[in-house]
């Protein structure tokens, strides 16, 4: 069986762009881990079947990470109008030029890995809408009340029976 690395990214201190913190924390929570803490990223405790670790964006020196995985799940916010407000979605390799050196993408991120080690780990986005980016931590409720349907998506991806997954131990809400 393939390991599989769920990866969030984005900024705690933006409000709703740190959604994916929430999202990556309550999966830790439902498969019986330890949340992160602020600053860690769980990179540290890599080696288990299912990984979990946050960052404050995609870097190229993840590629080597990435090769040891057959299954990526990258999380994070967005505010696409046309995506809905919790997007779960296939991601495909693409070897598109970032516009600014800093931004990659999850699609970028999967073919360099092709390139660099001839092997292309399946990848898929979960992404909620956030709908607040000021500079403050927290969740806006909205983005809040997503956090666990996409834990649900996650652990669908990962072929995990929500039922069979903790429920969360902290006040996190179970929306239908």
């Amino acid at each position: 069986m393939s390991r599989s690395l769920v990866i969030g990214f984005g900024n705690i201190d933006r409000a709703d762009d740190g959604v994916a913190y929430h999202i990556v924390n309550a999966l830790r929570n439902r498969l019986g881990k330890e949340g992160l803490g602020e600053g860690d990223t769980g990179l540290e405790g890599l080696g288990e079947q299912t990984d979990t670790v946050f960052l404050a964006q995609l870097v190229p020196e993840l590629i080597e990470l990435l090769a040891d995985y057959g299954r990526i799940i990258f999380v994070d916010a967005h505010v696409d109008q046309s995506l809905g407000d919790l997007h779960c979605g296939r991601v495909r390799p693409e070897s598109a030029s970032p516009v600014f050196s800093h931004h990659m993408t999850p699609a970028m991120l999967l073919a360099l890995t092709s390139a660099l080690h001839g092997r292309e780990p399946a990848g898929y986005l979960v992404s909620v809408r956030g709908g607040c980016f000021d500079f403050h931590q927290g969740l806006s409720p909205g983005c809040e009340a997503l956090v666990e349907p996409a834990v649900c998506n996650i652990l669908e991806l990962l072929n995990i029976s929500a039922k069979s997954a903790k429920f969360p131990k902290r006040g996190n809400r179970r929306v239908p």
